[in-house]
């Protein structure tokens, strides 16, 4: 029978206690659920298996606009934000590698040269020259997990990083689409001023005419003028709103304001149709919510990482070499020297400071599940939010459109019977002030459709056409381990 030898106490205790050092698990209860149907989506929208990240694909070609296709390509070359992104990822990732370095054998060469003397030096033998050559090798054990999961927790921080460069990327080009398709939508509605400016003018000469031959008052005059200078004055303003927009267009692509323009152009860009049918899982593809799974995955880690300070340390180590007082003989092999050796720290007291960092990363692990609740969360309301815009706008554009018929119809009456003397100028003003109105009001309700489909395929992650089949589902992968 094999005699129990008491220096092996220590390492059998740690290896009892190996199944400790374990990650927490989440409790699928604490994840947020996923509906299967969006509220705005009148029952339209159903369930589909789990959707995976998948590809977004140039989604901005559904807009039909090769202005905005080139645009699109010039902020992913130049957009400052993104090159932000892009470095805040190679960070992430070289400490990812830095923290599976750590799980490697470490081997280092060393070299000395030193010469002593004296009293002591002679006394101990050690007068004279020393030199020495050599090579380290240590490894640490990692029974416990604790550079395993830090380098898990590492390679998480690095994949959120990626899925916040995809984010950025996203938003960036929403943000590109969205002020090119509102400056497109001024551009319009500059041009219809213009052309009610132009009408006004006709109209004023016509008075200015019909006052020099005694048949109006100068009243008449000056309301004609009032409404051009009014309506000039609105076209000055739009045409601030254009330079503000076209200067937030060039800082999305990383270019001087002073340097770019847009020149006006027509507004032919198509309205794309986001199909019904859209299952409410198209979200688990969204980035940011890939992100928050990711973080919330990697703070999971380390609170194992924070278990394992309780547990000891054991460490490999070898060194080897040459070391002589005679330089001449310092490689003979009779120089040669050789140890190895194993470490092991097992702390004891250090008044709290193990349990309080196992405390902080139990709270930044409920912190990041809230974050990640509140994200899914964020995410429905964004999609709700700009269904609900899409639908009622189309509502309102109908409604509007219908206005604006009757509004020309009687802009035409009113100036056929204003130049017959049979109506007073007052009725046709007013005719001509409710057309631009609800022209201009027509204008903004096609502005915002266009606004909420950019918005709807952001909040959509960037597609809106479901992958066929997919692994991410409601929770984190791997939430439970």
């Amino acid at each position: 029978m094999t005699r129990f030898k008491p220096y092996l106490a220590p390492i059998l205790a740690a290896l009892v206690l190996v199944g400790c050092a374990t990650a927490p698990t989440i409790e699928p209860s604490a994840l947020p659920s996923i509906p299967s149907i969006f509220k705005e989506g009148d029952g339209r929208f159903t369930q589909t298996a789990p959707a995976s990240v998948a590809p977004r694909g140039a989604w901005w070609t559904s807009f039909e606009d090769p202005t905005l296709d080139a645009l699109q390509a010039r902020a992913t070359e130049r957009n400052n934000g993104l090159q932000q992104a892009v470095a805040r990822l190679a960070r992430a990732r070289a400490l990812a590698r830095a923290s599976d370095a750590d799980r490697a054998p470490q081997l280092g060469l060393g070299g000395q040269l030193t010469r002593q003397g004296g009293g002591l030096a002679r006394a101990s033998g050690t007068d004279g020259n020393l030199g020495s050559l050599g090579a380290n090798l240590a490894y640490e054990l990692d029974l416990f997990g604790r550079l395993s999961e830090a380098a898990h927790a590492a390679r998480l921080d690095a994949e959120a990083q990626e899925a916040l460069l995809t984010d950025a990327r996203l938003l960036v080009q929403a943000d590109v689409a969205q002020t090119y398709l509102a400056l497109r939508a001024l551009d319009a509605e500059r041009t219809m001023v213009r052309e009610t400016v132009a009408a006004y003018r006709d109209t004023l000469d016509l008075t200015e005419r019909r006052f020099a031959a005694g048949d109006v008052a100068e009243l008449e005059v000056a309301r004609v003028r009032t409404e051009l200078a009014a309506t000039e004055s609105d076209a000055f303003a739009l045409d601030r709103r254009r330079a503000e927009l076209e200067h937030a267009l060039a800082l999305l692509l990383g270019e001087a304001a002073s340097d770019f323009s847009l020149p006006e152009a027509d507004w032919q860009t198509a309205l794309p149709t986001i199909p019904a049918g859209v299952p409410s899982t198209v979200l688990t593809r969204r980035p940011d919510i890939a992100a928050a799974q990711h973080a919330l995955l990697a703070a999971q880690a380390r609170v194992g990482v924070a278990r394992t300070a309780w547990f000891p340390n054991i460490a490999l180590t070898a060194q080897g070499g040459y070391a002589s007082s005679d330089l001449g003989e310092l490689f003979t092999w009779s120089a040669r020297s050789w140890g190895i050796g194993a470490l092991l720290a097992l702390p004891i007291f250090d008044g709290g400071r193990r349990d309080a960092a196992l405390q902080a990363a139990a709270a930044d692990l409920d912190g990041a599940l809230a974050r990640y609740r509140e994200q899914v969360l964020v995410a429905f309301r964004d999609v709700e939010d700009q269904l609900a815009s899409l639908r009622l706008l189309t509502q309102q554009a109908t409604a509007q459109s219908r206005a604006v018929d009757s509004a020309v119809r009687a802009t035409v009456l009113s100036d056929h019977r204003y130049r017959n003397g049979l109506v007073s100028q007052l009725d046709l003003l007013d005719a001509r002030r409710s057309e631009l109105a609800n022209r201009r009001a027509a204008l903004q309700v096609r502005a915002a459709r266009f606004q909420a489909t950019v918005g709807l395929i952001r909040a959509l992650g960037g597609s809106w056409a479901p992958p066929a089949e997919g692994l991410a589902g409601a929770g984190p992968a791997g939430a439970s381990g």
